[in-house]
């Protein structure tokens, strides 16, 4: 899927949809989406943005061609020729914003608003969540490693166990943005700049006679760059040894070697013996690089053992989003244009959770101008100007709106930014180093306790009273016992 048409990345129900207000004549009616996830993943304390670029690069490309209306044209649904005929017109003109990619971002708001003909903005719908809810995913996984092996340099190693190639490529850019250093993978490096690492396999070494032979080849060719796979055999009986004599006759070329890579066993016990087997070789400079189905709770428990690892290699746990698959991030209506205004919409649950809320609305992080701190993510009708302005605002759980407190000395950031307007790109894309660095940068803007891995703090995502009464208004209006 790196070429060819993605138009009809899409669920049949859209086509369907567009296909009715076209029908109906409505199809030219505005419409206002909301795209937001309910419930963090892994028992995190935020998410990480990540995917706006795909989203943008299917934006630009939106196009029916020939292959596309010839499908469409076997469908049961029996669509009508002139119907197709307007596909074949069809233009995206339509109005995003979005949060930067490698935001911090939090349940229940928006961090991409979409605005335009509801012809249009319905049919994005599926390729945009697909693209969001994986590479969001996969970056706050990376992010949640990242926490817990600050120092260490951490290498993505997932091509194999992703779900297809885009997955694994996409998958490594998501993971560079949360911090990841490098990736195995050469075409997300061809195509993102991320710096690829990469050793050897074991069978390397089963294809020659002996593990010494094995070495002394591998660094021969590659003398700059030799890490060697030591746990073919025996790590410590022999892949040790055996890396440490290949590492003398670099010496004795004025070369140095890099690493050596332990994949299976007591990574623990293992680093622990085999950095001392360095040290007292004269090798304190050769690093450890270890992988083996790692993931931030390996690591974490493995670094509190004294495990003397200076790399991770991190795979299946990571580009497969481990024991959470998906996102769920969601797309739903929030206003129409009705007679020249925004009316406001409201989708009612069983599920509490479910119940959206309406109207255009903007979002604010609130920054403690004394602390240089977040203190809230903070929801407001877009005409509401306060926030803007920097008056004094109330700050409250909508779900138990008797705790609050007023804030006045704070800074108010817009998280969305505007994207598309009118169609046409309204921004220059930064490449994907400043988004790593605006990552970092991000990250600074909050305390240690909502970043923990265990048990973090809850951050406030909180609506302002105007957007609290307008769902409450909205809520018993449609709730209304006749």
């Amino acid at each position: 899927m790196h070429g060819g048409n993605l138009t009809l990345h899409t669920d049949k129900y859209q086509i369907n949809m567009m296909y009715a207000h076209w029908v109906t004549g409505s199809h030219n009616d505005k419409a206002v989406f909301d795209v937001y996830f309910r419930k963090l993943p892994f028992g995190n304390g935020y998410a990480v943005f990540a995917g706006l670029e795909r989203i943008v690069e299917y934006i630009r490309t939106l196009s029916f061609g020939d292959d596309e209306i010839a499908y469409l044209r076997e469908q049961e649904e029996n669509y009508r020729e002139d119907f197709l005929e307007e596909l074949r017109r069809f233009r995206f003109t339509a109005n995003v914003h979005a949060a930067p990619e490698g935001s911090l971002v939090f349940p229940n708001e928006p961090i991409v608003r979409v605005e335009g003909r509801i012809f249009e903005v319905q049919l994005i719908e599926t390729a945009l969540l697909n693209f969001m809810n994986y590479q969001t995913l996969i970056a706050t996984k990376a992010s949640r490693i990242k926490r817990v092996a600050e120092n260490d340099v951490l290498l993505e190693f997932g091509s194999r166990r992703a779900q297809e190639a885009d997955a694994a490529v996409w998958g490594a850019r998501a993971a560079y943005i949360a911090g990841f250093d490098a990736t195995s993978n050469m075409l997300a490096g061809m195509k993102f700049g991320i710096p690829t690492k990469g050793t050897h396999a074991h069978a390397w070494v089963q294809g020659h006679d002996s593990e010494q032979e094995a070495f002394d080849d591998y660094a021969a060719a590659l003398p700059d760059q030799v890490t060697l796979l030591v746990d073919t055999y025996d790590t410590l009986a022999s892949g040790v040894p055996h890396a440490i004599r290949t590492a003398k006759r670099l010496e004795e070329q004025g070369k140095r070697m890099n690493a050596i890579r332990l994949d299976s066993g007591d990574l623990a016990y293992l680093s622990k013996r085999a950095r001392d087997m360095l040290d007292q070789a004269g090798l304190p400079y050769v690093k450890i690089v270890a992988s083996n189905d790692l993931d931030e709770t390996l690591i974490f428990n493995l670094k509190a053992q004294g495990a003397r690892i200076d790399t991770w290699g991190v795979g299946t746990q990571l580009i497969t989003g481990g024991t959470e698959p998906a996102l769920g991030g969601v797309y739903k209506l929030v206003a129409r244009e009705a007679g020249g205004v925004w009316q406001p919409v409201i989708k009612i649950s069983g599920n509490p959770e479910k119940i959206t809320t309406p109207g255009v609305k903007d979002v604010y992080r609130i920054v403690n101008r004394r602390t240089g701190k977040a203190e809230a993510d903070y929801i407001a009708l877009s005409e509401e100007t306060d926030v803007r302005e920097g008056k004094r605002i109330k700050l409250f759980d909508p779900v138990h709106p008797y705790i609050h407190k007023y804030v006045e000395d704070y800074e108010a950031r817009p998280l969305l930014r505007p994207v598309f307007a009118g169609g046409e790109l309204a921004c220059e894309l930064p490449d994907l180093n400043a988004i790593r660095a605006y990552h970092r940068e991000q990250l600074e803007l909050f305390w240690p306790e909502h970043l923990r891995k265990l048990n973090p703090e809850t951050y406030p995502v909180d609506l302002s009273e105007t957007a609290w009464q307008l769902k409450m208004n909205l809520l018993h209006r449609h709730t209304k016992k006749e």
